[in-house]
């Protein structure tokens, strides 16, 4: 029996971790305020290797419209650059000297629109993935029962318990959605 609890424990706690990554991809969409999360998710071509904006910068919200990443290392700043222009986060940087700004253009309809359907998109792929941990978790209650160390009437409480955490974590995730859908849509 304490297996099917470990099975549903780990099965809980991977649901869980997945929200959190969807709370964090979330995060790096915009709703028309700058904040430093936003550039999270931009990645900079530093020293022959792919490193996280925040590693070779501090980046910093001088005021509601404006992000601002002061460069470490003056080499790095047309790399910062680029990586801010090509993300898909429509941003125009303006370079002075090693202090790139960033203005955060209020949100057009059209912008609005496209960002909900992104993060139905982050959405969606975290559904696939609970769903993925469900069928995981299942296999191994079958792998039990198939052994023998389970009863059916235990193998069929055991699936009911991880379909029960499995709708309460999808139904977590499109809350979620709600959420960031009702933030970006807000003028």
């Amino acid at each position: 029996m304490s297996d099917i609890n470990q099975i549903k424990s780990d099965a809980s706690v991977r649901m869980d971790k997945t929200l959190e990554s969807l709370k964090a991809d979330f995060s790096s969409l915009r709703a028309g305020r700058a904040h430093v999360s936003l550039l999270d998710g931009i990645m900079v071509e530093a020293y022959s290797s792919l490193s996280p904006i925040a590693q070779v910068g501090t980046v910093s919200t001088p005021d509601a419209r404006t992000l601002s990443v002061s460069i470490w290392d003056k080499s790095l700043v047309k790399a910062v650059e680029k990586a801010l222009r090509e993300s898909d986060l429509g941003l125009n940087p303006a370079v002075d000297g090693t202090l790139i700004r960033i203005p955060i253009p209020p949100l057009s309809e059209e912008r609005r629109k496209e960002l909900s359907k992104i993060a139905g998109k982050y959405a969606e792929q975290n559904k696939v993935a609970l769903r993925n941990i469900r069928r995981d978790a299942l296999d191994e209650v079958k792998k039990l029962k198939k052994d023998n160390l389970i009863s059916e009437d235990e193998e069929k409480r055991a699936e009911n318990d991880i379909q029960k955490l499995t709708d309460e974590a999808v139904k977590k995730a499109d809350e979620l959605l709600a959420l960031k859908e009702k933030d970006i849509m807000q003028v």
